[in-house]
């Protein structure tokens, strides 16, 4: 299950830095920045949330010792 969450981080990362580069930084509201920004605050949304389970894990780890 870690690895899974290690290779979701990654995967989402690479995903983060991809659409930020497809993002028109001069019009955020044309059609494909839309999606690529939409896209970027998934990624972030998947980072936070892998990171969060992966801290709840050690501090069940912890409670359990």
């Amino acid at each position: 299950m870690k690895y899974l969450i290690y290779f979701l981080i990654v995967s989402a990362v690479g995903l983060l830095i991809y659409n930020l580069t497809m993002i028109d930084y001069s019009d955020l509201m044309a059609k494909d920045s839309k999606v690529a920004v939409a896209c970027v605050l998934a990624s972030l949304c998947v980072i936070v949330l892998m990171l969060i389970l992966l801290i709840s894990k050690e501090i069940k780890k912890k409670t359990e010792a």
